[in-house]
C-alpha cells in the first residue's frame, strides 16, 4: 500500500504563500497520476492540480491557475505544491493523493470530479488564510 504524507501547511496572510510536500513511499512503482485536492468546512471535496507523472503534464483547476505549480521529484518520489498569491478561499485541508490506474485522461478528470479514482491518500495538511 502506497502511503502518503503532506506537510508545509500553515497559517499565512492573504497574498503570501505556501509549500507543500508530499512524501510517497512503499511500493511507489508505477503510480501513475498524483494531486492535490482540498475540502474547505461544508464544501464538497475539490480538485486542485494533478500531474501525470509519467508524461509530466500538469492540470489545474481554474481557480488557482496561475497562481499555484505542481510539481514532482521523481528520485525521492515527493510533490509538491507551490501556492503563491493566497486568498481566503484558499483555506481548507489540503489532501494529496494518488493512483496506480493509468487511464487515458483520468488525470485531467480528477481535477473536475474531485479526485474519484484516486486510490491512495493522505491524511491532510491544514491551509489557512487570513484576509
Amino acid at each position: 500500500q502506497v502511503q502518503l504524507v503532506e506537510s508545509g501547511g500553515g497559517s499565512v496572510q492573504a497574498g503570501g504563500s505556501l509549500r507543500l510536500s508530499c512524501a510517497a513511499s512503499r511500493y511507489t512503482y508505477g503510480l501513475y497520476c498524483m494531486g492535490w485536492f482540498r475540502q474547505a468546512p461544508g464544501k464538497e471535496r475539490e480538485g486542485v492540480a494533478s500531474i501525470d507523472t509519467t508524461r509530466g503534464s500538469a492540470y489545474y483547476a481554474d481557480s488557482v491557475k496561475g497562481r499555484f505549480t505542481i510539481s514532482q521529484d521523481n528520485p525521492d518520489n515527493t510533490l509538491y505544491l507551490q501556492m503563491n498569491s493566497l486568498k481566503p478561499e484558499d483555506t481548507a485541508m489540503y489532501y494529496c493523493a494518488a493512483t496506480k490506474f493509468s487511464v487515458a485522461g483520468r488525470c485531467r478528470r480528477t481535477i473536475e470530479n474531485g479526485g474519484d479514482g484516486m486510490e491512495y491518500w493522505g491524511k491532510g495538511t491544514l491551509v489557512t488564510i487570513s484576509s
